[in-house]
């Protein structure tokens, strides 16, 4: 790829994007803080998605301080619903760290923001070139595509040495002075017109000189070996709903402190073993004749509260994919019965224990909530869609 290529990259995509960009809530300023919260969220998620949640996340966090002092709890149901939920504790965490180091400024060098909780290096190179107009690269997935097609780069991206190489390239390529609009410029670019399967190339401010379309690889690139899917596991959960004093109300547990979703609320469930997956096999609705698995929701639930619960009937199949595991749920709803129970959550010992109960009442981690218990606990997506739709 000549130098002429090259200028001409950097030229008219720099002059493209300060004439089209997108006017979003975090090009308001060159905030560090704001820039920071933003690429955080903007991590596996959509523009689209984010704006509200950034917007409300920086109404209730305005500043450094605000969220390094909030309750966990509170800034995690802050950020319901965006998933990932350990990037919301990491940015609390880099918060205190910037209050306890830097006197509540985000440090205008590299190594510092680097070191922060939750700050890789496509993070620090956003925030020192947005924030501070550095020249350093922010190499995201955007990014790689983008400049795998320009310079028809035909090596793994997913290989570590990879990013390094484009890194390297990227900030070859940064004009003098304009290393945050040229960053933004090539993420917008990789977001609105380099998309990842049809990419618009007689809309592109750089498809003079583009190798990867002359070459006609636009659709073959940037090359990238499958990761592993997700591993699959079946559960099954109960919705318990309560009586007298918690008439109206449903059964929900905290989970641990540490792992997956740590401390978030969720419903009571049991992880099925490989040879009870034959139980999610069967149609939801002929399954809520099916003793089996409530007998192991109601022998779950009695280990773990001492309440001896009734699952009455089938509610409803979901899924959930994180980004190791797959989760495929089957929902039934339950109230407190007798021993003459007809239809009989995760195993019990990853959760603190809960005592003897021989009433409604609970323990920790296990609490009776209303509907209007949902504004302040935080649930992950999938329990706050399946609950949604009970109260609903």
């Amino acid at each position: 790829m000549s130098s002429v290529a090259e200028q001409h990259f950097s030229r008219e995509l720099l002059s493209w994007y300060r004439a089209n960009k997108r006017t979003l809530p975090w090009r308001a300023n060159r905030d560090p803080y704001r820039i920071w919260v933003s690429e955080i969220m903007l991590q596996q998620t959509r523009v689209d998605t984010v704006i509200p949640y950034y917007e409300r996340f920086m109404d209730r966090f305005p500043t450094i301080r605000a969220l390094a002092e909030a309750p966990e709890p509170e800034v995690l149901k802050c950020w319901e619903g965006l998933g990932y939920y350990s990037r919301a504790r990491n940015l609390q965490a880099g918060a205190r760290m910037v209050m306890e180091l830097y006197g509540g400024e985000v440090p205008d060098d590299k190594t510092s923001v680097a070191g922060l909780k939750g700050v890789g290096p496509y993070t620090s190179g956003a925030i020192m070139s947005i924030a501070f107009n550095r020249p350093e690269p922010a190499v995201d997935g955007n990014v790689m595509r983008v400049l795998s097609r320009y310079f028809c780069l035909e090596e793994d991206i997913a290989k570590p040495k990879t990013r390094i190489g484009i890194e390297k390239l990227a900030v070859s390529l940064i004009p003098e002075g304009a290393a945050g609009d040229f960053n933004q410029g090539l993420m917008e670019l990789g977001a609105l017109v380099c998309t990842p399967k049809s990419p618009s190339c007689l809309l592109c401010p750089v498809m003079e000189h583009c190798a990867g379309r002359i070459a006609g690889k636009e659709h073959e690139l940037p090359i990238k070996t499958k990761a592993k899917p997700p591993r699959p596991e079946h559960r099954v959960a109960a919705i318990i709903s309560g009586s007298g004093a918690n008439t109206g109300k449903v059964l929900v547990r905290q989970r641990p402190e540490t792992g997956l979703l740590a401390q978030m609320w969720e419903l009571p469930h049991l992880l099925l073993s490989k040879e009870q997956t034959y139980l999610l096999a069967i149609d939801g609705a002929a399954a809520s004749e099916q003793a089996a698995a409530g007998e192991l929701l109601t022998k779950a639930v009695e280990a773990e509260t001492g309440l001896l619960i009734r699952p009455r009937k089938w509610f409803m199949d979901a899924e959930h994919v994180f980004s190791h595991i797959h989760w495929t749920m089957r929902f039934y709803l339950a109230d407190l019965g007798a021993e003459d129970y007809s239809l009989a959550a995760e195993s019990a010992a990853a959760y603190e224990a809960v005592g003897e109960a021989s009433s409604e009442a609970v323990q920790q981690p296990y609490r009776w909530i209303g509907p209007e218990d949902m504004e302040t606990l935080a649930f992950p997506n999938l329990f706050l869609r399946i609950l949604r739709e009970y109260w609903d």
